[in-house]
């Protein structure tokens, strides 16, 4: 599995009119949303629990090590949705720089939040829940 820092080249190749190969949101909507994510994990912003024993467990322990790209099309929580309770996008350049920032230093996060699917996480597998939440997004847009 890639880095988060390699993340941010990735990062770097998108614009605001890079177009979607797939879904509703638009690049700076994507962005937005990662960063609201990121702040999720974090501790930071609050996003509503929609858990189950099944997601808890089964769930998110295929999304997180089973070698296959997630599906596309999995509802996000209202809080962190754009158009609904997410983050609306402000100034391009601003909120990149914000997300960069945000990859780049997930790393020596030592504190977690809770996810709103998969409950309780220990730092490995927030580790892998962000890379695979930037490679899902970044893939939908092409990068």
């Amino acid at each position: 599995m890639s880095s988060l820092s390699g993340c941010c080249e990735r990062l770097a190749r998108l614009d605001s009119h890079t177009p979607a190969v797939w879904g509703s949101m638009n690049a700076h909507q994507m962005v937005c949303h990662l960063n609201d994510s990121f702040r999720v994990a974090t501790g930071e912003k609050h996003a509503s629990p929609a858990t189950n024993i099944l997601q808890r467990s089964v769930i998110k322990w295929l999304a997180l090590h089973m070698p296959m790209k997630w599906p596309r099309g999995v509802p996000t929580r209202p809080e962190i949705e754009q158009g609904k309770g997410g983050t609306p996008p402000a100034a391009w350049d601003r909120d990149v720089a914000e997300l960069t920032t945000l990859i780049l230093s997930f790393s020596g996060q030592k504190t977690f939040g809770i996810h709103p699917m998969f409950g309780e996480m220990n730092r490995d597998e927030w580790m892998i829940w962000a890379y695979r939440h930037v490679d899902q997004h970044f893939r939908q847009f092409g990068v």
